[in-house]
């Protein structure tokens, strides 16, 4: 059984290149390329669709939406347009976005798990073609459909994954998405948890969690000299640490270190804080959060987190990012996952 790998772009290329890196990992074989949304950098759509136009077999996900931000009526017509540029290949990856940048920009998180099975449900039906009236606590649709004027009035095949970190969101991914997005900077030993939260909630839906798709961002830094693949990882592992330490705390990262790490940075914080705070930062930190080293090592530490339940690394390049494709696309990626 072939085992597949993914790709992860935020925004680190500019969507030209972002293309051509597409379309490269088609070429290498690989099963999806997902587009990042979760900061205020780059709106996922626009790239999500650039990629779409110039492939024609790789996955296309969004890596991920927030539920708060677009009307969920709308969230359904843009992945619908989205499944028109690229039928079937096309995934709406949604989250529950994080504080403080939701704050920032006006939006209080209250009821995250309400919010998103309101949202899941209005989508997933709208995407199927039906006539929706839903009075929710936050979703509001009034007798609403995908009015289709010239095109196909068809259901769209989009899933819905769940972009979910903390367990009770995992307990609900379980219950009624399509899939998981499992977090970066995540230990493989936390999947042991996510797992279990994810089967609770899929016996609900008397199904099990093998009956989800799981993969999973892994931050990988490859090169052919280790200290330079650790040192490029450490600075995004830095800036984690200080800004996302709930993702931290869920990896098992002490607290000691969020807390010195959490003294230099502040928001946003600057390459120069986090050039500092990094140096706080040991190299088994930077290893137990991300998949870094020579190419082997990178391919070994993406195995782990497969072994731990992921169904597939989506794989979010530091440095050469062809040089991670070559190094996830042979036949060593698959030896490791045989061992």
């Amino acid at each position: 059984m072939t085992v597949p790998a993914a790709l992860y772009l935020q925004d680190a290329h500019l969507i030209r290149e972002g293309m051509e890196i597409a379309q490269y990992a088609e070429r290498k074989g690989f099963d999806a390329v997902w587009q990042a949304d979760s900061r205020l950098v780059r709106d996922c759509m626009i790239p999500m669709a650039a990629f779409a136009a110039v492939t024609d077999t790789i996955k296309i996900g969004s890596g991920v939406v927030d539920c708060w931000s677009r009307n969920p009526a709308r969230l359904a017509a843009m992945f619908s347009t989205l499944d028109d540029l690229a039928p079937g290949r096309t995934i709406l990856g949604i989250g529950a976005w994080w504080d403080p940048l939701a704050a920032k920009v006006g939006i209080k998180r209250d009821k995250p798990l309400r919010v998103m099975r309101e949202i899941v449900t209005v989508v997933r039906a709208l995407l199927n073609n039906e006539r929706v009236s839903f009075d929710g606590e936050y979703v509001h649709l009034d007798d609403v459909e995908l009015d289709y004027v010239y095109q196909e009035r068809r259901p769209k095949d989009v899933p819905i994954y769940i972009g979910a970190t903390g367990l009770k969101m995992m307990e609900l991914t379980g219950e009624i998405a399509d899939g998981v997005v499992l977090n970066y900077l995540v230990s493989p030993d936390y999947n042991a948890q996510a797992m279990e939260a994810l089967g609770n909630g899929a016996a609900k839906a008397n199904r099990s969690v093998d009956d989800l798709d799981r993969p999973q961002l892994v931050v990988c830094s490859v090169h052919e000299d280790r200290k330079t693949a650790l040192d490029m990882a450490r600075l995004m592992v830095t800036q984690y640490l200080g800004q996302q330490p709930h993702i931290m705390k869920a990896s098992g990262v002490p607290q000691s270190l969020l807390d010195k790490v959490g003294e230099v940075l502040t928001w946003p914080a600057t390459h120069e804080q986090v050039v500092a705070a990094s140096k706080l930062v040991p190299d088994e930190i930077v290893q137990m959060l991300t998949a870094s080293g020579t190419p082997d090592e990178a391919r070994k530490r993406a195995a782990e987190y497969m072994k731990n339940g992921a169904t597939c690394p989506i794989l979010y390049p530091l440095g050469d990012v062809y040089a991670m494709i070559d190094a996830f696309s042979g036949p060593e990626w698959q030896a490791a996952n045989s061992r």
